[in-house]
């Protein structure tokens, strides 16, 4: 048998990938079900469908999925269960009030229509609700619901009356690879050759990538929600309705409600591996695991003390490490992409999700930003199964919890550990986690959470001053590192890259598209021996990219050697003295400009980072020196106007628009003739209410982009920040909306340091 394209899973995210493959035009087209259509997760999803998402790219995906499911039953003439209710999040603290004044700032800059409520107004449109104990609400109009096994099955239709073939009853055994490309698989029905395989496997999807070498970081939960009979009150077009605050959710469901939630504390499932026959089947009852949710869901609704309950249904669902589902081409095999993990999510997600992988496939690279999904996201730690069910517990109790601003994921870690860990320790550093390693954020008191002036707050100042003014010294071991060697080595990074590679060179990794495929800086330690720099969370991205782009014949090895490496960066204006005066044995010194002003950056065998550190500090402690962590490297580079990958620097963005042209050698440069967006700088005074990033960018009273990157300037007493404006014109009166609160800004295309 042969296919082009063979996709694994008929749940709603196998058929959506099915039905948008085949409306870009492709064919021959198999999508294989182990089962039945829908038999996994999808059939006992409870079907809530949001638009609202933490960034521009992820909302106009859900976006576009509201308006698919509208559609899709005059499409296809299947039912798909879709009403447009609309959908009341509630706020019962305070600081759940502010978070849903920044959503609802975020919302009208996304374009989305919102409204805030006060608690009475909530009642008005959720009349069963129990407001005495709230502070408002948010309302979304045009969010709504749909019956999840009917929109998968509408979908299906639509794939088949494209041409699609769905097969049921067929389980994919193996993978075939040539020359690390998709070949074919095998299944139980004998072996197809293809050229593209998609793993939609749902729960499935971890167990079905280890015996193909691909690393899906996923694990399986218990997920629990009632189904109750009619309650007085409750009709039809009843609102979706959210408590996050009791991490709970309510849907109306034949005159009852539908009432679920996630446990603070989940409950792994699965981890000697799910059933293949676990089909349209549910886990026992845990009214014990059930019983906070039950009780909070109480308090909201009363009325659910008194109503009957017909089932306590516990289907389980698939997380993720970091609670975005996993979408992309594998880094291991060409041509093999994947789409799951959707944390709950799925019905919400899988139209948009589904549109978005198809034209990756078709058009050979991703459409948008979607670094955030991006499967290429994670290490080989992720894939651990022990790692991944403690993580889980945490991951899954989250979904509703107060997600505070840099707040850090405590389980699994420690996990990948800088030679200085230890020391910086016990020197009072507090660290985060970043693609598994351990940094200092601060050295200072342990991190409070809040959405005000921060604890930690006065360190950091101290921290950047001293950058400023003497000298800081950072930890940067967990830098991505990759050392291109070969005799074709300089002729690929030549055609990666886009400015000229010289003995140290900045420069962008671009896109067909001219988007930033990453950013990165480049040593050339011989003439066919280069290390490759790039950000923490993007070694795996960055080396399957150049691997990507490598020609069969070139004689080219990519290696990830980021863990042999330590980085010791001294940074400011007597970072020259303090160097002099030190012996760096065989560390390899680099000019270093991150932050702006003098800086040296020094790449040091892992055995030597101890010592070399060591030195470094007997010979600056009387010159200022002080240790220092990336809270003050972040602030410091964004009041320097340096633009980072992710916040700044993303596939949708060329270096015209992020205003680093500059960068990019003159042949390849290809000038606009006008841009659909630029970034700015900008100045605004501290509120009582910090500003952490994601706040509405306003020209003359109306949004017009987001702040990308904020932090507090020591140096200007001030906030700092950067974000794209989405016009041409760019004069105008500015302010930032901080939570509700419109403040007065100044706005420059040049960094506001120094002045």
């Amino acid at each position: 048998m042969k296919a082009r394209i063979v996709i694994a899973g008929g749940g709603i995210v196998g058929a959506s990938v099915a039905y948008h493959l085949a409306k870009l035009g492709m064919r021959d087209i198999v999508l294989l079900e182990q089962g039945k259509l829908t038999c996994g997760t999808t059939w006992h999803a409870a079907g809530l469908v949001g638009q609202m998402r933490p960034n521009r790219s992820m909302t106009r995906m859900s976006q576009y999925g509201i308006g698919l499911y509208s559609t899709l039953e005059h499409e296809t003439g299947l039912a798909t269960g879709w009403r447009q209710c609309g959908s009341v999040n509630v706020a019962r603290s305070p600081e759940r009030w502010i978070v849903f004044q920044r959503q609802a700032a975020m919302a009208r800059s996304f374009g989305i229509e919102v409204e805030l409520l006060s608690p009475r107004e909530a009642l008005e449109k959720w009349p069963i609700l129990r407001i005495d104990d709230l502070q408002g609400a948010l309302w979304f109009p045009a969010d709504g619901k749909a019956n999840p096994a009917d929109l998968a099955q509408s979908l299906a239709k639509g794939a088949r009356n494209l041409g699609v073939k769905i097969q049921e009853g067929v389980r994919v055994a193996d993978l075939k690879t040539r020359n690390g490309f998709v070949t074919g698989i095998q299944t139980t029905a004998g072996d197809v050759e293809c050229e593209i395989f998609v793993n939609c496997a749902g729960q499935w999807a971890r167990a079905l990538g280890e015996r193909h070498g691909i690393a899906v970081p996923l694990h399986s939960a218990e997920h629990f929600y009632i189904v109750t009979e009619p309650i007085a009150g409750v009709y039809p077009m009843l609102p979706v309705m959210r408590d996050p605050d009791g991490f709970i959710y309510f849907k109306e469901e034949v005159g009852g409600l539908v009432m679920g939630g996630f446990e603070p504390v989940a409950k792994p499932w699965g981890m000697e591996g799910i059933p293949d026959k676990f089909e349209f089947e549910l886990l026992p009852e845990d009214w014990d695991q059930f019983q906070p949710l039950m009780e909070a869901a109480i308090h909201r609704v009363p009325a659910l003390e008194t109503a009957g309950v017909k089932m306590l249904l516990n289907g389980p669902e698939s997380f993720t490490p970091d609670g975005n589902f996993i979408l992309g081409e594998a880094p291991e095999v060409r041509n093999y992409f994947v789409a799951a993990g959707f944390n709950s999510a799925g019905i919400a997600n899988a139209g948009g999700a589904g549109k978005l992988l198809a034209e990756w496939i078709a058009g050979g690279e991703a459409p948008m930003d979607l670094f955030e999904v991006d499967i290429r996201r994670f290490g080989a730690f992720a894939a651990d199964a022990k790692w991944l069910r403690d993580r889980t517990v945490e991951t899954l109790g989250l979904h509703y919890a107060m997600r505070w601003p840099r707040h850090e994921l405590e389980s699994g870690r420690p996990q990948r550990l800088s030679p200085l860990y230890s020391t910086l320790k016990a020197k009072g550093a507090q660290f985060g986690s970043k693609f598994g390693w351990e940094r200092a954020n601060y050295f200072g008191p342990k991190m409070e959470y809040t959405l005000g002036r921060p604890n930690w707050l006065p360190a950091m100042i101290e921290e950047q001053l001293a950058v400023r003014n003497a000298a800081g010294i950072f930890d940067q071991t967990s830098f991505g590192k990759l050392r291109v060697r070969g005799r074709a080595a300089a002729a690929l990074l030549d055609r990666v890259c886009a400015n000229r590679i010289g003995k140290l060179t900045y420069t962008a990794i671009l896109n067909r598209k001219g988007g930033y495929e990453s950013d990165v800086t480049v040593q050339r330690w011989a003439d066919d021996d280069f290390l490759l720099i790039t950000g923490s969370a993007q070694p795996v991205r960055d080396r399957a990219w150049l691997l990507r782009n490598k020609k069969s014949e070139e004689d080219v090895m990519v290696d990830d050697v980021s863990a042999e490496w330590a980085v010791i960066s001294v940074l400011g204006p007597r970072s020259k003295d303090i160097l002099e005066r030190t012996d760096i044995g065989s560390a390899r010194p680099q000019p270093a400009s991150y932050v702006g002003g003098p800086g040296t950056e020094l790449y040091v065998p892992i055995a030597e980072a101890r010592g070399l550190y060591e030195r470094i500090w007997g010979a600056g402690k009387e010159l200022g020196l002080k240790d220092c962590g990336y809270y003050a490297l972040d602030a410091l580079r964004i009041e320097a106007g340096r633009r980072a990958f992710g916040p700044e620097l993303s596939p949708d963005c060329t270096p015209y628009e992020a205003g680093l042209a500059f960068t990019v050698r003159p042949e390849l440069r290809r000038a606009p003739e006008k841009l659909a967006k630029r970034i700015l700088m900008f100045t605004f005074p501290a509120t009582d209410i910090f500003a952490w990033g994601g706040e509405p960018i306003l020209r003359n009273g109306r949004p017009i982009g987001e702040l990308s990157s904020v932090g507090y300037s020591a140096t200007l007493g001030c906030m700092v920040g950067m974000g794209f404006v989405y016009a041409e014109d760019i004069s105008g009166r500015y302010e930032i909306e901080v939570s509700g609160r419109n403040v007065p800004a100044e706005a420059s295309l040049k960094a506001p340091w120094p002045r």
